[in-house]
């Protein structure tokens, strides 16, 4: 079974950055396309940014050029840098990863913008 694992959420205040990173052990992680989507309290999952094997990458129109997503395959493990961040980026990130076959989901991390 594999399990994707989140880290780096939290409060932050507005205008602040943060980093968060998502581990993918046990799979052929090159292979795969890695995504972060987030989810605000009564609101629809949206995708937040996506970064496909080949290195091409899409962005949420909301991004705007405040978040930066980025892969090591070596290490198994995707990140999205959150620059500039506003109270409506408050929301639960998830990490994302799927093939033609398979479709992995970590349990989230919060992120909290607030002054």
């Amino acid at each position: 079974q594999v399990q994707l694992v989140e880290s780096g959420g939290g409060l932050v205040q507005p205008g602040g950055s943060l980093r968060l990173s998502c581990a993918a052990p046990g799979i052929i992680f090159s292979t795969y396309v890695m995504a972060w989507y987030r989810q605000a309290p009564g609101k629809r999952r949206e995708l937040v940014a996506r970064i496909f094997s080949s290195g091409s990458i899409n962005y949420g129109e909301f991004v705007k050029g405040r978040f930066t997503i980025s892969r090591d395959n070596a290490s198994n493990t995707v990140y999205l840098q959150m620059n500039s961040l506003k109270s409506e980026d408050t929301a639960v990130y998830y990490c994302n990863s799927y093939n033609y076959v398979m479709n992995y989901w970590g349990n989230g991390t919060l992120v909290t913008v607030s002054s």
